[in-house]
C-alpha cells in the first residue's frame, strides 16, 4: 500500500495512516457517514483547530445534502470502513471551514448552530458578520489557508438503515412522515405518555414548517400546509397542558387565535 498518494481531485493529498476493511462503500443519495475528525493548521506545530473526540461526539454527513464543506464528502468517499487517513487540502477547498466549525462548536455547546444567521447562503452570512464568536475561526476567515484533516471512518449506512433527521429528508419524505408522526403522537396520548407524544407532534410541525419556508406566505401552497400544522399544534398544546407548561400553551394558542380568529 502506498504511504502517500494524490486523490484525483485538484488541491488534495491523502496519506493512509491505518488501513480499512473491505471494499470502498457503495454510496447513494441519503447514505450516512459516521466518523471522527481532527482539523489542523498546515504549520510547523500542526496546530489543532478542532477535534471531534474532545467534543465527545462523532460527526455525521448525509450524502447529497449539500454539506457546506463539500470536499469532506469527497474525502470520505475515498475511505474504507475502519480506515484512518490524513488529507491535506488547499485553500480552494477550505474557505467555508470557519462557518462549518462554528456550527459544530455551537451544537457541542448545546446552542442553536444557526443562531443569529440570516436566511442567506453561507458565503453571504460570512460577509454579514465580522466575527464567528471564536478568535481562531475569525483568523481563518481573515486569512484562508490550507488545512489538514485527519479522519477515521466508522460506518456508512444506507438511507433505509437509519432514522433520518428532519433536515435530511426530501420534500416527499417530509410529507410522508407527517401523518405517521401524527398517528404515533395520538397513540402515545392514549397511553398518557404526554412528553413523548409532544415530541412526535413537534417533529411533524417542524417538517411542515420547513416546507412552508419554501412557499410564499398566504398563497395556496402555504395555506394548505398551514391547515396541517394547526391540529398538530393544538395536539402539542394539549400535551403541554397535561405537563403543566401553561405559558408555552398560552403562547402557541394565542398565535393560532391571531391567525384564525
Amino acid at each position: 500500500m502506498e504511504e502517500t498518494y494524490l486523490l484525483n481531485v485538484e488541491g488534495v493529498k491523502k496519506k493512509i495512516l491505518h488501513g480499512g476493511q473491505g471494499e470502498l462503500p457503495k454510496l447513494q443519495d441519503g447514505s450516512k457517514f459516521t466518523f471522527h475528525f481532527q482539523t489542523l493548521k498546515d504549520d510547523f506545530e500542526r496546530t489543532v483547530i478542532d477535534d471531534s473526540r474532545e467534543a465527545g461526539m462523532p460527526m455525521e454527513i448525509i450524502v447529497g445534502k449539500m454539506f457546506k464543506l463539500e470536499i469532506w464528502e469527497t474525502l470520505l468517499s475515498s475511505m474504507r470502513i475502519g480506515e484512518v487517513a490524513e488529507f491535506w487540502c488547499d485553500t480552494i477547498h477550505t474557505g467555508m471551514y470557519a462557518l462549518v466549525s462554528r456550527g459544530m462548536r455551537r451544537i457541542t455547546e448545546g446552542r442553536d448552530p444557526l443562531e443569529g444567521q440570516k436566511h442567506r447562503c453561507g458565503m453571504g452570512n460570512m460577509f454579514d458578520y465580522h466575527s464567528t464568536g471564536y478568535e481562531d475561526l475569525d483568523e481563518l476567515q481573515r486569512t484562508p489557508q490550507p488545512l489538514i484533516f485527519i479522519m477515521e471512518l466508522f460506518r456508512v449506512e444506507d438511507p433505509s438503515a437509519y432514522k433520518r433527521d428532519t433536515w435530511a429528508m426530501s420534500k416527499e419524505e417530509k410529507l410522508a412522515a407527517v401523518p405517521v408522526l401524527h398517528s404515533e403522537g395520538n397513540r402515545l396520548v392514549l397511553r398518557r405518555e404526554f412528553a413523548q407524544a409532544a415530541a412526535k407532534y413537534q417533529e411533524a410541525v417542524i417538517c411542515l414548517r420547513n416546507l412552508q419556508a419554501k412557499e410564499k406566505p398566504w398563497e395556496d401552497g402555504w395555506l394548505k400546509l398551514e391547515s396541517l400544522v394547526t391540529p398538530l399544534v393544538l395536539n402539542y398544546c394539549q400535551c403541554q397542558l397535561e405537563l403543566g407548561e401553561y405559558y408555552e400553551v398560552l403562547e402557541h394558542t394565542t398565535e393560532l387565535l391571531q391567525k384564525h380568529n
